[in-house]
């Protein structure tokens, strides 16, 4: 997270001062409920995201009450385009998960542009991986691949939907070890869980905060990980590059607003972020709840987020990935 200034963070902090009392009597954040729309399903890596920051958000803007919606559909489409289109007076914000905020305006028509969102702050980077039953035959990532050249376009692995960050994750590790797998997507990484855990699905494509408790169970192995080093938290999975495959990518989730979100609302959310992120009781929540930190407010978040785009529209034209 890049360091803040002490004379930007004075600004903003009387800045605020200011505009609070204003926003009381307009009825924000005092009024209904600020709800905080999950594009899937309950009990994946963005769901624990959200639930996880939501009370401290709460706790950090006066009067506020933070509630936390699933609103699953069309590989997170339904539930984005919902804060999308949302009035902008910050009772409705979202769980961003990029890069499929970036990918979908690129493979369909979607009603949301990406650069005109509002980019509160990252909460979590968490890079991709390949999970398999306990029991599995496939060993590590030159397992997986040697089964794929033996079966091309036969060996499944399924994914939380398509243009998703595990599905892009998955493109590009065909594209640089020359093998081809076969994609089948799902409504969320919970509901892929089932047949991966039944011996229906070969592969499960999800992050390694979504694995670890079924990881530190026994109920699965990891054959590798597409992070820059070895994750703390699984020490045991290699990256991608140790098994001689160049890919990195990782999933980012944070919170989001719908375009034209007035500048005192924006500001007193980027500072109730700040704070949170600064508050050790929240490094140790996040901790409890295996999410993977990368704070970053504001503006930075927006640079990150949008940071992709270009390298996305690249993939799109070597390999659309709408199936």
């Amino acid at each position: 997270m890049p360091p803040i200034r002490f004379g930007r963070r004075a600004a903003l902090a009387a800045g605020l001062a200011l505009a609070t009392p204003a926003l009381a009597q307009r009825g924000w954040p005092a009024g209904r409920p600020i709800e905080i729309i999950v594009p899937f399903a309950p009990g994946g890596g963005m769901d624990a995201m959200a639930r996880t920051v939501a009370p401290f958000l709460a706790a950090r803007l006066p009067g506020a009450r933070v509630l936390v919606s699933n609103r699953a559909g069309a590989g997170g489409q339904v539930g984005t385009e919902a804060v999308a289109n949302a009035a902008p007076d910050g009772f409705v914000l979202g769980a961003c998960a990029t890069p499929t905020v970036l990918s979908q305006p690129i493979e369909r028509p979607v009603r949301w542009r990406p650069a005109e969102l509002t980019y509160l702050a990252q909460v979590v980077e968490d890079p991709c991986g390949l999970f398999v039953r306990a029991d599995s035959p496939l060993r590590g990532l030159p397992g997986l691949l040697a089964a794929a050249r033996a079966r091309p376009g036969d060996v499944a692995y399924g994914t939380a939907g398509i243009g998703g960050d595990d599905h892009i994750a998955a493109l590009l590790l065909e594209e640089a070890a020359g093998v081809r797998l076969n994609h089948i997507p799902f409504n969320g990484t919970s509901q892929l869980l089932v047949p991966l855990l039944g011996g229906q699905l070969e592969v499960g494509a999800f992050n390694i905060s979504e694995a670890l408790p079924l990881l530190r169970d026994g109920a699965i192995r990891g054959l590798a990980l597409a992070s820059e080093a070895r994750d703390a938290t699984a020490p045991d999975i290699p990256t991608y590059r140790e098994a001689g495959v160049d890919v990195v990518f990782s999933a980012g989730r944070g919170i989001f607003g719908p375009a034209g979100l007035p500048e005192a609302i924006r500001g007193a959310m980027e500072e109730a972020f700040t704070t949170i992120f600064a508050d050790p009781a929240w490094v140790e929540a996040a901790a409890r709840a295996g999410l993977p930190l990368k704070p970053l407010v504001g503006a930075a978040y927006r640079d990150a987020a949008l940071g992709g785009e270009a390298a996305l529209k690249a993939l799109w034209a070597r390999r659309p990935w709408k199936e």
